[in-house]
């Protein structure tokens, strides 16, 4: 049975989705010759396929209580194939666009089969059997650390409304939690929505106010609430289907690109499982379950192919965070959150006006919802030996060349306009500097390959094994049952390993 608070919480869960799912089109479907329609249109088809792909992650995945969102990830093979030179020819913009759109399909469609067999196949289960609680260190921490540029950076484009809402969001949460009404802590549970709240009214208010009139263009484009042209150009009702910008088009060369990022995708949502586990207040995945959440999760990329979202899936890690700061890890609030997601994204004009809200104001609780999500990879730590200098030196590196080369590729293709792998062969191209763009995906490759190589005989205590040795296989700890079990007695069918 449905209360009142779990689906305020899950209205909660929604709002703070509406961030990436709003921005990934904003940056992308200009570039393509798309208009304001256009934009509204794949806001609110990757919206309503989140809303799908979380329903199907809560009941048939991992079963943990995560949002599956939009990924930057797949930025880097995306932006190749509208930059190529079959699709920058065409002068009709709208055709254009169109063309563009099919071709990320069909690229989408083809690399989420690398997730699918993964997954269903067990071979990811195999593969996290090397990993230890050190070498998840660094890439849980970076899933969080790895999208600082998501943070400060772009609260810095609109200060007034940016500043104010990290401030008020962290004496709300923090200072504030303790404080109960009629015995409940509502202002710990519901301080995203108050502070969100609060600051749009005050950036409507500073808009109607006329205090950005005669400020630059990009700063009335972060700061104001009615740039964003999305409530105008939303349609009352809009049910997005399969394929309604028509038939897919497939290249082997945007294929092989697109691969790189569903396999960027598997690992930092790897990270993030294993982040939402321990903020719920869950066992870690054992490694049938993570496979077969990433299995699910190679079909919602598939869905995101099938709809048209420009966009792949991953763990939405925000939403991760927000289940640390609210302290509720209910699989049913993130299932209402997806009902929201669906019913808003059908009732264009609704969605729409939620989803006009800043993006510096998204930015400023990014800043305290990544850090925790770090943090929660720090806190591995104390399953290891930190005296051991092998531990100091696997996590160091890490974490150091896990933010370090991702800066380095994307210094370079600010001042190149290219990244450093640059051959004539573009497929090449896009696989390696979309894997070296991920923080977490570098660090995973250094620190499991250290761990696995360095001194590995003689440290598995050092190493945190036999803490996590006994929630690697199903049967191991009894309360699995109670939080990966499959519904509906599905696991008569499929019986865990």
């Amino acid at each position: 049975m449905l209360t009142v608070e779990t689906v305020a919480l899950g209205f909660q869960h929604y709002i703070l989705a509406l961030g990436t799912a709003v921005m990934i089109p904003s940056l992308l479907v200009p570039l393509m010759g798309g208009s304001d329609g256009d934009k509204v249109r794949v806001v609110q088809t990757l919206l309503f396929v989140e809303g799908i792909n979380t329903l199907m992650q809560t009941l048939f995945g991992t079963r943990l209580p995560t949002v599956i969102g939009g990924s930057y990830a797949f930025m880097v093979p995306i932006m190749s194939i509208i930059h190529d030179p079959n699709f920058a020819i065409i002068e009709d913009p709208q055709l254009r666009f169109l063309s563009t759109m099919r071709a990320v399909q069909g690229a989408l469609i083809v690399a989420s089969s690398i997730q699918i067999i993964l997954g269903f196949s067990q071979i990811w289960a195999i593969c996290s059997r090397f990993f230890s609680p050190l070498g998840m260190v660094p890439v849980i921490s970076l899933v969080g650390f790895g999208l600082f540029d998501r943070g400060f950076v772009l609260v810095g484009d609109c200060v007034e409304i940016g500043i104010p809402m990290l401030i008020l969001f962290t004496i709300i949460s923090q200072y504030l939690k303790n404080f109960h009404i009629r015995q409940q802590p509502i202002l710990e549970r519901f301080a995203l929505l108050i502070s969100i709240t609060v600051i749009w009214v005050y950036a409507d208010l500073l808009t109607a106010g006329g205090a950005y009139k005669h400020r630059k263009q990009v700063t009335q484009h972060s700061c104001r609430t009615d740039r964003a042209n999305l409530i105008s150009a939303a349609p009352w009702i809009k049910i997005p289907y399969p394929l309604e910008w028509g038939a897919p088009t497939f290249d082997a060369g945007h294929c092989f690109g697109m691969v790189a990022a569903v396999l960027v995708s598997l690992v930092e949502s790897t990270g993030a499982y294993k982040a939402a586990s321990r903020l719920a207040s869950a066992t870690p995945p054992p490694a049938h379950v993570l496979s077969r959440g990433i299995g699910w999760q190679g079909i919602g990329i598939l869905l995101n192919g099938m709809f048209g979202t420009l966009t792949g899936s991953t763990v939405s890690v925000e939403n991760v965070g927000l289940i640390g700061s609210t302290r509720i890890g209910s699989r049913r609030v993130i299932q209402v959150s997806a009902g929201f997601m669906i019913f808003f994204s059908m009732l264009g004009k609704f969605g729409a006006l939620f989803a006009s809200i800043p993006f510096p104001i998204f930015a400023a609780v990014y800043c305290v919802l990544f850090g925790l999500v770090a943090s929660v990879g720090l806190s591995f730590l104390q399953f290891t030996n930190m005296n051991s200098m092998r531990n100091l030196f696997i996590t160091g590196v890490a974490l150091f060349l896990g933010l370090s080369i991702p800066e380095y590729f994307r210094e370079y293709t600010t001042k190149a306009g290219h990244g450093p792998a640059y051959t004539k062969a573009g497929w090449f191209n896009d696989f390696l500097n979309t894997i070296f763009f991920s923080s977490p995906t570098v660090a995973l490759i250094i620190a499991v390959f250290l761990d696995n190589t360095l001194e590995y005989k003689h440290s598995a205590r050092d190493r945190g094994m036999p803490w996590w040795a006994r929630f690697r296989t199903f049967n191991e700890d009894s309360r699995n049952v109670e939080f990966y079990s499959l519904p509906f007695n599905l696991n008569r069918f499929f019986p865990p390993s």
